[in-house]
């Protein structure tokens, strides 16, 4: 007996096995992995969700009726408060844009309301337990 237990692989089995392997593709346009959007966001926001927020019906009904409109760039800001409310496990959120407050549930990604600044003057906003500033 040598004292060598024969059941390890060589080095050279070892390097067939795993370095050598046959090309082995990743199909990028296949649509199972998550997209480049998915990547950046995660590596922007961690592990924290960032997908699209909802409007419910109540909120989109002040958007029109204020005639508030969001460019993309305030969506964004409005998402990435949404995100950084969740990673702070926030529930009800008051989230500021510019000169807009939206209140979100932030579990259900959903906007509950929105105001702009002419309107929230006087208003007192209840039911949060928490607030984010963009």
């Amino acid at each position: 007996m040598n004292g060598f237990n024969t059941k390890f692989a060589s080095i050279n089995q070892v390097t067939d096995q795993y370095l050598n392997q046959k090309n082995k593709k990743v199909n990028v346009s296949d649509g199972k992995g998550p997209s480049f959007q998915e990547i950046l966001d995660k590596t922007r926001f961690g592990n924290v969700k960032t997908e699209e927020l909802k409007f419910s019906k109540h909120a989109s009904a002040r958007l029109d009726s204020r005639n508030i409109e969001l460019s993309a760039g305030q969506m964004q800001r409005l998402q990435e408060g949404t995100s950084k409310a969740e990673s702070k496990g926030i529930n009800d959120s008051l989230v500021i844009v510019d000169d807009l407050a939206f209140i979100v549930n932030v579990p259900n990604r959903t906007v509950v309301t929105a105001i702009n600044q002419t309107e929230a003057q006087d208003n007192i906003f209840t039911n949060i337990d928490g607030a984010v500033i963009i």
